[in-house]
């Protein structure tokens, strides 16, 4: 995971994405967090690809597409 990124955040990520969301990844925060979980600061993005809204999610690695090399 790295800056450019995009991901798509469903409920796998966290219980806050019922609703799934396409972010774009401005960076991984090293904040010392619970095992497995990170927090992300980036864009959400509508349907076209523009950004709509910078958001700081906090999600668990193994729910991440490419969980594997997140890690």
């Amino acid at each position: 995971m790295k800056a450019g990124d995009l991901v798509h955040l469903t409920r796998a990520a966290s219980v806050q994405f019922g609703t799934p969301i396409t972010f774009r990844v401005i960076r991984v925060l090293d904040w010392i967090t619970y095992d497995g979980w990170v927090w992300l600061n980036g864009y959400e993005l509508n349907a076209k690809g523009d950004a709509v809204a910078r958001r700081s999610v906090f999600v668990q690695r193994a729910g991440l597409p490419g969980s594997a090399s997140a890690r």
